[in-house]
């Protein structure tokens, strides 16, 4: 071969490694890589819903999509403590994502088909099953949508909710007009000042700001319809699929470990149970960590540091929180709700 036969050939040898990488720089298990060597797991937030991600009375970040993010440290550092959160507005969260300023979105953010195509990110699983709602003062005496004829209704832009409810006012002929801000906290501030006569967004967010940004939460309700479908769920850079796996079957392992009836408060007992399932998913029987990258019992300390689904449900959304929120669909499959995990095994 001539020397420049051979010098064609390694180019054309090279640009095939090199233009995949060109491709896909978020090459597998570099993000893992960049977490352990940092020592934080870096968690983009909202800058305040209650029950999902605020800053609570001893001035650390609680909530159900914190708690995601707990254990995701949990599980990959070994320490639930072990995350940098990052407050982010609806604008903000994904263009921070894709920048690598954080390394997994956990916001009460809408899983939808053009979020998970065409933003370069990837939704890992649903955390909570929501849907869009409406609020108004109880002085109105209105009771169903359909009876705001004429009102104001205040609304966040550059979310599903503004699509959702001029789609809903639409079709079911009600004519009321759509006041657009913004950012979250103007659009509510707007309507607890009187600006609106009703919200708009997700019926925990509704729940959420009646009981946490109203000086009198009595005098507000909720409307009965829930008109749109708001799967929310933490979601990741497309590109890395190691780091994929990991966020999502860290979420998937808190529901099967409510499922089999292990958490914070029994891990110890369950641990004794003899039941494969129990010590599979514990690392006993099994080592479920390994086609991860993960130490072999990993599920165990994030159920000791964080506990399972059902565990932070009940302390951040459900009867031990302010917001009392009941399970509904978020209920496991087994007691009439939607939520499922694959096999761990």
């Amino acid at each position: 071969m001539s020397i420049v036969k051979r010098a064609t050939w390694l180019w054309m040898i090279g640009l095939v490694v090199l233009v995949p990488a060109l491709v896909n720089p978020a090459c597998a298990g570099d993000t893992l890589t960049a977490v352990k060597a940092r020592g934080v797991v870096r968690c983009g937030v909202s800058s305040g819903v209650a029950g999902f991600s605020a800053i609570g009375s001893d001035g650390q970040w609680v909530g159900l999509d914190v708690s995601v993010c707990r254990a995701i440290a949990a599980a990959v550092l070994g320490d639930a403590r072990k995350v940098e959160f990052t407050p982010l507005s609806s604008q903000q969260r994904f263009a921070a994502l894709q920048a690598g300023q954080i390394d997994v979105l956990s916001r009460n953010t809408t899983w939808t088909l053009s979020r998970d195509a065409g933003l370069g990110v990837q939704f890992t699983g649903i955390s909570y099953f929501d849907g869009q709602g409406i609020l108004v003062h109880k002085r109105f005496k209105v009771k169903h949508a359909r009876e705001l004829n004429g009102a104001e209704i205040c609304v966040q832009s550059g979310t599903t909710n503004e699509k959702n409810l001029a789609t809903y006012l639409a079709t079911q002929g009600i004519r009321a007009k759509i006041i657009v801000y913004d950012q979250f906290e103007p659009a509510y501030k707007a309507f607890f000042s009187g600006r609106c006569q009703a919200f708009s967004t997700d019926v925990s967010a509704l729940v959420s700001l009646k009981s946490s940004k109203s000086a009198r939460p009595d005098d507000f309700e909720v409307l009965p319809e829930v008109f749109s479908k708001e799967p929310l769920g933490p979601a990741v850079r497309s590109g890395d699929s190691d780091w994929f796996a990991i966020v999502k079957w860290v979420l998937y392992a808190l529901l099967e470990a409510e499922e089999l009836g292990v958490g914070q408060a029994n891990l110890a007992q369950a641990a004794r149970s003899g039941n494969p399932a129990v010590l599979r998913l514990l690392g006993q029987a099994e080592d479920i960590g390994k086609p991860l990258g993960l130490p072999r019992d990993w599920v165990a300390t994030v159920l000791a540091q964080v506990g399972n689904y059902g565990e932070v449900y009940e302390r951040t959304l459900g009867q031990q929180s302010p917001l009392q929120l009941p399970r509904g669909l978020n209920a496991l499959w087994t007691k009439g709700g939607l939520m499922y995990a694959p096999p761990l095994r």
